[in-house]
């Protein structure tokens, strides 16, 4: 089971004090989180005042900060469409892109996905297939590059824990009917986090964990940085 993790997200940088806009500063906790036992990282680059971006310069300096500190691990990168709403400058953006992610999540219920993704693997990056809803799991469903996504990426909302596994199974059977095989990465975000992460060890899916999707540890208290929840994740998979 591979474990990701999701350092940063899109969260504002005042919420804990490993969420930074210095990217030497987030590489630095991601380096602590790959060496309690995450294999990937994914960063959302940010610019100097801490707003997510996808500027080039932006997208190299964090990039090079995080492969510095984690070296011969695979980083990616989101293309959230709040980072650049209009889809002719998020694609154009794309194509500027000097320093290249080894994957980027695309959004599915977002416009512009198909073209998106389409940019990402034409510049040879693996893509994330972010999977959340109804309406997105439709267009990933009819999109001509569906059979080329990297892995498909299932995010579960802020929910009640006692419907976290029927939703998640209920979408992975969804999808598994379209593409069987593809490499499937459960995750939920704040109260569903860990929820999620548990079904997807009962599972056999890979999965993440990071301040992204929750600053806090199992137990509800708050995490000290990246490294003490994946160690908390680590955990769960060995029955500890």
């Amino acid at each position: 089971m591979l474990v990701q993790a999701c350092v940063n997200g899109a969260r504002d940088i005042a919420e804990h004090p490993w969420l930074s806009a210095d990217a030497t500063v987030v590489a630095a906790d991601a380096a602590r989180a790959v060496a309690a036992g995450a294999a990937e990282v994914h960063v959302h680059p940010k610019d100097a005042a801490g707003r997510d971006s996808l500027a080039p310069d932006d997208v190299a300096r964090w990039l090079r900060a995080v492969r510095e500190a984690c070296p011969d691990v695979p980083v990616g990168v989101t293309t959230g469409a709040w980072a650049e709403p209009d889809v002719a400058r998020r694609l154009a953006a794309i194509e500027a892109w000097e320093e290249l992610p080894d994957f980027a999540s695309v959004n599915w219920h977002e416009a512009g996905a198909d073209d998106v993704a389409a940019a990402l693997l034409r510049r040879g990056v693996g893509v994330e297939a972010g999977l959340w809803d109804a309406a997105g799991f439709e267009v990933w469903r009819r999109s001509p590059v569906r059979g080329k996504c990297l892995r498909v990426l299932i995010e579960l909302p802020d929910e009640a824990a006692e419907t976290v596994r029927d939703h998640a199974e209920g979408m992975i059977a969804h999808v598994e009917l379209e593409e069987p095989g593809v490499p499937i990465l459960l995750h939920g975000e704040e109260g569903s986090t860990w929820p999620a992460f548990d079904v997807a060890v009962q599972g056999g899916w890979d999965s993440r964990i990071g301040l992204e999707d929750t600053l806090l540890l199992p137990d509800g208290s708050t995490a000290p940085g990246n490294a003490a929840l994946v160690r908390a994740a680590v955990g769960r998979m060995r029955g500890v």
